[in-house]
């Protein structure tokens, strides 16, 4: 029985052994390949482009506004190609929450405008630039101009009922 198992670990012993040489020499010759195959720049470059790939497609900004411009290197576009047609900007932008009163927006009527037109277009255009209650900053769209966004004020002001 001793016999048996000294052969058992004799044999045991260099299959393990030629095991572990096998690995080494696989490792050694995929590095070797991968080299010749890629060039040692290739891991860099790789890298770089996983880098390209997984970058944020945007970034907050917790800075002011003034700042914002320099920056970034883009540059906002005024919507609508700057048209000042208060009844389109109206249908595009502000008549999703002021025809139904979503979050509280008054529709076009004048009772629920009566408070507010006492503050006049300009008082007016200062909310919207400013964002109140749940409307957002500009109504959200930033990419408004100041005109535009007294062309739709004077365009509901002008069609209450």
């Amino acid at each position: 029985m001793k016999d048996q198992d000294s052969i058992f670990f004799k044999n045991f012993s260099i299959m393990l052994i030629a095991l572990i040489v096998l690995t080494i020499i696989l490792i050694v010759a995929g590095s070797m390949t991968h080299e010749k195959l890629l060039g040692r720049d290739a891991l860099s470059q790789d890298r770089s482009a996983v880098a390209e790939t997984i970058k944020p497609v945007a970034q907050v900004n917790t800075g002011d506004a003034s700042n914002l411009m320099e920056e970034t290197a883009v540059a906002i576009t005024v919507a609508f190609d700057g048209s000042l047609d208060g009844k389109m900007i109206y249908d595009a932008v502000c008549m999703a929450c002021h025809a139904t009163g979503a979050a509280g927006a008054p529709k076009l009527e004048t009772a629920a405008w009566a408070d507010r037109l006492s503050l006049g277009t300009d008082g007016l255009l200062t909310s919207v630039i400013n964002g109140k209650g749940a409307m957002p900053p500009r109504a959200g769209r930033p990419d408004l101009s100041d005109e535009q966004l007294k062309a739709a004020i004077e365009f509901m002001t002008n069609n209450l009922k």
